[in-house]
């Protein structure tokens, strides 16, 4: 049970469209950047931090550099001597690094904590990137004939859909170009200025060619430089600081872990309706745990669309069509912005960009910027409530968040 409310005060994010080792940066650009930015919006006096967690997923493997923990320090002499650690969770590592905030603010160790994920993966060339993002999967039993990991993986999801529901790729080709026009509205999205034509988002194979099995160049995430931040508060803070800056409850949360082969969990799943029961149970738990009852008492949704399929798969796990029935959201225009539940509006993964470390955190923050009405062009009218959903390898590792208005 939870003793306090955990409170979001503000929150920061780079620009996810700059490579900083091209600029010549590295970690200690990137952290002193987020650090900075994260603060200056929180309204909160670094003296009053208590505690520092730091979601990242592959800083040794894209870098060499770990101890991230012990960055903020280096980059900001007023974190020194503030506890620190970093939390790694595959793509999940941000939403692991708030979990761990609020434990420690809801125990009332802490008071305010500062949570940042950082993330450095245009260090190497695409291709080696996407081999580096590999070691989230179970190395050397599973993906072993793939070229590139992840879009496999999730090109075996999409045939398990349509061994049990059938899927017709199209469905999945709308979502992806749904996510891309968003992005053109959010000012930190890593594909805002890029171009398309209407073979962008078809089965050509020159101008949306093949990556892996039923994945295609569109509908995959990106190869992302970026950090967001988020200052988390009690409820004691917030009932000394009574001036503090327009700030959003977190009102659920739920966080499931099982194994890592793709393989492994289909057959957990073979005789039940969901196809990744975990990641409904974590969705469920979120909504218990905030007192929803269903997937329309949310206004807007931030979920993992690290590809196209893994948003497919969000949309019945969120509850929003029964189990199998996704592309109907998406023929109905249910998931636009006006539509009758807005999802990943900012972009998401494929727009926006995926920096893995960060984005369970960024998901927090524009979650946090909807129900404050401070998401400017990507802003859902009347946006107080929103659900997040952050997975890690082949849901390996699953949290969502249920974010509420301080009204709520």
């Amino acid at each position: 049970m939870t003793t306090s409310a955990t409170w979001v005060t503000g929150g920061f994010q780079t620009d996810f469209a700059t490579n900083w080792g091209r600029a010549g940066h590295g970690f200690a650009e990137l952290v002193e950047a987020v650090v900075t930015g994260t603060i200056e919006a929180s309204g909160v006096d670094p003296a009053d931090i208590g505690v520092i967690h730091v979601g990242n997923a592959f800083g040794q493997l894209f870098t060499g550099q770990g101890q991230l923990g012990g960055m903020p320090a280096t980059v900001d002499p007023r974190l020194w001597g503030i506890p620190a650690a970093r939390h790694e969770a595959a793509c999940a590592s941000g939403s692991i690094a708030v979990l761990s905030a609020m434990a420690d603010l809801e125990s009332g160790r802490y008071d305010v904590a500062l949570v940042l994920g950082v993330e450095l993966e245009r260090t190497v060339p695409g291709d080696e990137a996407s081999r580096l993002l590999g070691a989230a999967a179970w190395i050397g039993h599973e993906g072993r004939d793939a070229k590139f990991m992840w879009p496999y993986m999730f090109s075996a999801l999409a045939d398990e859909y349509d061994r049990r529901y059938g899927i017709d790729d199209a469905h999945l080709r709308a979502i992806a170009q749904l996510n891309f026009a968003n992005a053109r509205s959010n000012p930190n999205a890593q594909t805002r200025a890029w171009t398309f034509t209407d073979a962008s988002f078809t089965a050509d194979d020159e101008a949306n060619p093949p990556v892996e099995g039923r994945m295609r160049r569109t509908d995959c995430s990106q190869i992302t430089d970026g950090a967001a931040g988020v200052v988390l508060v009690s409820d004691r803070y917030l009932a000394a600081h009574p001036s503090a800056r327009p700030v959003a409850r977190i009102a659920g949360w739920g966080h499931t872990t099982v194994g890592l082969p793709l393989a492994q969990k289909l057959d957990h799943s073979a005789d039940q309706p969901y196809v990744l029961p975990h990641v409904r149970k974590a969705v469920t738990d979120a909504f218990g745990r905030a007192g929803i009852g269903d997937v329309d008492q949310l206004d807007a949704i931030e979920t993992h669309d690290c590809f196209s399929m893994s948003e497919y798969a969000a949309v019945d796990h969120f509850g929003i069509t029964a189990p199998g029935e996704s592309w109907k959201a998406v023929e109905n225009g249910d998931l636009a912005v006006g539509g009758r539940i807005p999802v990943n509006p900012g972009g998401g993964l494929i727009g926006g960009g995926h920096p893995v470390g960060a984005t369970g955190v960024r998901m927090l923050l524009d979650a946090y910027k909807q129900v404050t009405d401070q998401a400017g062009d990507y802003q859902v009218p009347g946006a107080r409530t929103v659900g997040t959903l952050n997975i890690g390898g082949s849901t390996t590792t699953t949290v969502s968040l249920v974010v509420t208005d301080q009204g709520a």
